[in-house]
């Protein structure tokens, strides 16, 4: 199970921060990734003393980003909010800060422009994270997430703006957002390079899929080639846990906890 992270917003319909907790010790899992909503609701002294107390690893905190705005003023609340976040990671001594980057502000028809504020707003961060200590990693979301979620859409877009910012900075691979690249396995191998990889993300795309947003699919359950990217990410150097995140409101977010982390666990071992 050290393999294993789960990103609580699998759970999220179920569990709140200590009854996820709770659910991953019975299962065996001593790894987390927790959502800053679920971090807020239980207090973060808690949720340090939480994870302190029973020796778990974060392999993340999510989330930073959402950088993009139509006014200076608008851009200076999220670098504030995300400064804040950086905090938050630093108290859970967490692996990295995970950021989902934003998109076109406003009615902005500008992506070139939303990329160039993404990358201004990371920068802007960077001082604060590197004294606490705090990696930063850009989650790169499928492109059909570019105008209102995450204007960076690839691995590579990502590290382009990492080689621009330094070694704080890198990539969260989550292969529901790139396993359709054509060119994935170039830029894994180029995040291995760069020593890059800081989170290592799982879940399947379905067919069909009900919901952009919260219709993921259980691992073996849809059309991603699990094993081949693990095998990429894995030679390009990144051996932490596979971080399970899974949205699912019409299904996983249905049954109990406890089950869904079972099925986890058997998936782990037999598709990815």
């Amino acid at each position: 199970m050290s393999k294993i992270s789960l990103n609580l917003a699998t759970t999220r319909a179920q569990w709140g921060f200590a009854e996820a907790v709770e659910g991953c010790l019975r299962a065996g899992i001593t790894a987390i990734s927790p959502w800053r909503d679920q971090i807020a609701a239980i207090g973060l002294e808690e949720a340090a003393r939480i994870v302190r107390d029973n020796g778990l690893q974060v392999t993340g905190v999510c989330r930073g980003g959402m950088f993009p705005a139509e006014t200076a003023q608008g851009r200076q609340a999220g670098i504030d909010d995300n400064l804040r976040a950086i905090d938050e990671a630093a108290a859970l001594n967490a692996d990295c800060l995970v950021l989902v980057v934003g998109g076109l502000p406003g009615a902005s028809k500008d992506l070139p422009g939303a990329r160039a504020q993404v990358a201004e707003g990371i920068a802007a961060m960077l001082p604060h994270a590197r004294a606490s200590g705090v990696r930063i990693a850009i989650e790169p979301l499928h492109p059909m997430y570019a105008a209102d979620r995450a204007c960076v859409n690839t691995i590579d877009q990502a590290l382009d703006i990492c080689e621009t910012l330094g070694e704080t900075v890198g990539v969260a691979i989550d292969v529901y957002h790139v396993w359709w690249d054509p060119y994935l396995a170039r830029a894994i191998a180029r995040a291995g390079r760069m020593k890059r990889i800081f989170a290592h993300h799982i879940c399947d795309w379905l067919v069909p899929t009900r919901d952009m947003l919260n219709d993921r699919g259980m691992m073996g359950d849809g059309v991603i080639d699990l094993k081949s990217i693990r095998a990429m990410i894995e030679e390009a150097g990144y051996h932490g846990p596979q971080e399970v995140e899974i949205f699912s409101t019409e299904n996983w977010w249905k049954r109990p906890g406890d089950e869904v982390l079972s099925v986890i666990k058997e998936r782990v071992a037999s598709v990815c």
